[in-house]
C-alpha cells in the first residue's frame, strides 16, 4: 500500500522528517529572498543581485540533489 508521506521523500532518498526539514528551509529561504524582492522593488538600490544570485544557487543545489537521488536509485 502507498504511503503518500514517504512516497517523495524516499524517492529522494531522505526520510519524512529529513524531508520534512529540507523543505522547511527552503521555504524559509524562499520567504527571506521574497522580502529582499520586495524591498529591492521598491529601492531598487537594494539588493540589487541577492536574489537572483541565490535563486541560481539554489537551483543547482536542487539540481544536484536530485541527479544523486537518481543514482541511487
Amino acid at each position: 500500500m502507498k504511503n503518500i508521506f514517504t512516497e517523495h521523500p524516499n524517492e529522494v532518498g531522505e526520510s519524512y522528517l529529513q524531508h520534512f526539514g529540507q523543505a522547511l528551509g527552503f521555504c524559509l529561504l524562499l520567504l527571506s529572498l521574497s522580502f529582499k524582492a520586495l524591498v529591492h522593488a521598491l529601492l531598487p538600490f537594494c539588493y540589487v543581485t541577492d536574489v537572483s544570485d541565490r535563486i541560481l544557487t539554489l537551483s543547482k543545489g536542487m539540481q544536484k540533489r536530485r541527479d544523486q537521488a537518481k543514482e541511487e536509485n
